[in-house]
């Protein structure tokens, strides 16, 4: 197998642009959903998941345009059609992290099961049971999930059955339209708790700045 041999020996110095977090970003750029307004974002990492997820905004009306090597705008305008396609969710499992922004301001969506899963199997029951629990429903029908929400959505307090890093990003997306989420999973090891943890705290940082802003 190949390796990295390290000749050390010297002390490290210098000063290196340390690039976004990818898993901070990819829920971020889905929350631009939840809001007409313009959102500005800087040190976007780029990566292909950053893209594809870029693309599947634009399929949902997203105006977006690339300011500078790492800084984007995105301006969300109600879209022709409230379907995320299988081409497009596929290549992602974050994708699915568009459902609930969608199902909070539109109050229906259409979005493939995703794909893009290199862990085993990871079923997307925990995202649904507790978009239920916020007043959701849901059928699946050939792939797709299929949901609707008969006024708003509510915020609740949830214990997720089991570990479920998307899920509990989902549900972290809503604070912002739901007021509250008493409880939600350190859905992590303590081994990655720290970095996990971030992210979520990262999606808080977004929200309460967009709150400001409109407040």
């Amino acid at each position: 197998m190949d390796v990295i041999e390290i000749f050390g020996g010297k002390p490290l110095k210098g000063k290196i642009r340390i690039s976004g977090s990818k898993n901070s970003a990819l829920p971020i750029l889905a929350s631009t959903l939840l809001t007409n307004s313009t959102v500005r974002l800087t040190n976007i990492p780029s990566l292909s998941d950053i893209f594809s997820m870029i693309d599947l905004l634009k399929s949902l009306n997203v105006k977006i345009l690339k300011k500078k090597n790492s800084c984007y705008t995105f301006k969300s305008n109600k879209p022709k059609s409230l379907i995320a396609p299988y081409e497009l969710v596929r290549k992602m499992r974050a994708s699915f992290l568009i459902l609930g922004p969608l199902l909070s301001r539109y109050g229906y969506a259409k979005v493939s099961l995703p794909g893009g899963c290199a862990i085993g199997t990871r079923p997307v029951d925990l995202h649904l049971d507790c978009l239920k629990k916020m007043g959701a429903s849901f059928k699946i029908k050939n792939g797709y999930v299929h949901g609707s929400v008969k006024s708003k959505l509510k915020g609740t307090s949830i214990n997720f059955k089991k570990k479920s890093v998307g899920a509990t990003e989902n549900y972290c997306i809503l604070k912002w339209t739901t007021k509250v989420i008493s409880k939600f999973s350190r859905s992590c090891s303590s081994s990655t708790f720290s970095t996990i943890n971030s992210n979520k705290v990262n999606i808080f940082f977004f929200y309460n700045h967009c709150l400001n802003y409109r407040n």
